[in-house]
């Protein structure tokens, strides 16, 4: 990706986030009018979560920009991992909107009370909930196509808000038919436990992504298969190693030719690796290492660290 296409896709993104923001400011007053008519506490751990979703989506935008900034002397892969922070980041608010949410409930399972103005807050709560389905979706889809955990994370962040709201307008409604108090903390301590399970996979993807993750198994099967195009009696390869850093990903190989080729055939060879790798995984970055066959020493170096530490 060059740096004017990867300023491009960033501004893309940030467009994107702001969208995020704009829907989770007009989410947030719609769904604390719905708990100031109806007093339920499933509707104010709804507007909880929200409050979450401005919080993770401002830090987002904060990590875009950052994950932005060209390579520099310091950070010469670029700074693409910032997105990974900003999906922590949003999994450690999840949780903790998950333990206020649980807080409140219990209390509310202790102390129950009657819920207000049911039909209107319902309605006001409903409506809060289509406009994060579709900025959710519109999220999770372009995240996907951009690559972005970022984009995905906050739109799966959302979706989760809907299904959230859906569990607590119907547990309000129930409420508000049978006259069971109870069942209001009820559904409020089951939305906790499943944004915990959200928050949790956020986290652990996250982790993943800073642990130089390898490539998919999509991308790493294109990566095969052009070097099985080039393996013949004369040219193999070792040392293949992948990974991913937000939206680029990076490969690393050696590859062994007879000793006899002069430079110029070597460096061909690899121009042309290099080329079909690139249009087989357009954000690849490759790094190769011309190796001769007959020299013993290039088959010590087929592990990460040639003085075997990292054994």
């Amino acid at each position: 990706m060059t740096l004017v296409g990867s300023q491009q896709h960033y501004g893309r993104l940030t467009r994107l986030l702001w969208l995020s923001v704009a829907a989770a400011v007009f989410t947030i007053v719609l769904k604390l009018v719905a708990w100031w008519l109806t007093d339920s506490v499933g509707l104010l751990s709804d507007a909880a979560e929200s409050l979450v979703n401005l919080a993770a989506a401002v830090i987002a935008l904060v990590m875009v920009r950052w994950a932005a900034q060209p390579p520099d002397e310091e950070h010469a892969y670029g700074h693409e991992k910032a997105e990974y922070f900003s999906a922590g980041a949003e999994g450690g608010m999840i949780f903790i909107a998950a333990i206020t949410i649980a807080w409140f409930a219990i209390d509310r399972l202790l102390h129950p009370a009657a819920i207000d103005n049911a039909g209107i807050g319902l309605l006001v709560s409903a409506v809060a909930s289509v406009i994060n389905l579709v900025v959710g979706v519109v999220l999770l889809r372009s995240g996907r196509r951009y690559r972005s955990i970022v984009l995905e994370a906050d739109g799966r962040h959302l979706l989760t808000d809907v299904w959230t709201s859906a569990g607590v307008i119907a547990g309000v409604a129930l409420v508000a038919v049978t006259g069971i108090e109870r069942l209001d903390p009820i559904v409020a301590l089951v939305v906790a436990t499943n944004i915990l399970v959200t928050g949790g996979r956020l986290v652990i993807r996250s982790a993943n992504g800073l642990l130089d993750r390898a490539l998919p198994r999509e991308a790493q099967d294109s990566v095969e298969s052009v070097l099985h195009r080039y393996a013949s009696d004369d040219v193999s390869f070792h040392a293949l190693r992948t990974r991913s850093a937000g939206t680029r990903s990076f490969v690393s190989m050696h590859v062994l030719v007879p000793g006899r080729w002069t430079v110029q055939q070597g460096h061909d060879l690899l121009e042309r690796i290099e080329t079909d790798l690139h249009a087989a995984v357009p954000t690849l970055t490759v790094f190769t290492h011309l190796e001769p066959r007959e020299d013993d020493a290039s088959f010590q170096d087929t592990r990460l660290d040639r003085t075997g530490l990292t054994r």
